[in-house]
């Protein structure tokens, strides 16, 4: 799709994705040090906004696609590509399993099923982490390497 058939206000929205991924990162990062210290009502709201930055990355991300299609990266036969491809790829496939445990950790913790909780919290959280990191890294890569889409 050619960029001049995308609102012009879509075409901010990967910047704006890359944003609400970084600030999730840190609210998790956040939510983790929290707990870690024993500060149970801090670790909530960390991880509550957490949540509400990631929920607000996937309607912008599908809002942006919605409009916009497909993004090509290039850069065929070089390293980049190959590096990119690998990220995309584990960042998609993990981004799949990220969300119900993401919801089910967040359903269980609030329903004070803490055993629970922490036991998928060990595996959804660095899951989550590595799929909000790795989503900046993608946007980099897509739009701020050299000869990148944007």
């Amino acid at each position: 799709m050619n960029s001049a058939d995308i609102p012009a206000w879509a075409l901010q929205l990967p910047t704006l994705n890359a944003t609400l991924n970084t600030i999730s990162a840190l609210f998790l990062l956040s939510g983790y040090r929290l707990i870690r210290s024993g500060n149970r009502d801090g670790h909530r709201r960390a991880m509550l906004a957490a949540f509400t930055t990631s929920t607000l990355f996937i309607v912008s991300y599908l809002t942006y696609h919605f409009f916009a299609g497909a993004t090509p990266f290039g850069h065929e036969g070089t390293w980049i590509r190959t590096a990119y491809l690998t990220v995309l790829l584990t960042h998609t496939v993990l981004a799949v399993p990220a969300a119900p445990m993401a919801i089910a950790t967040l359903v269980l913790g609030l329903r004070g099923k803490f055993e629970t909780h922490r036991r998928l919290a060990r595996i959804a959280f660095p899951v989550w982490l590595y799929v909000s990191v790795t989503g900046v890294i993608v946007y980099v890569m897509l739009y701020h390497a050299p000869g990148a889409a944007g």
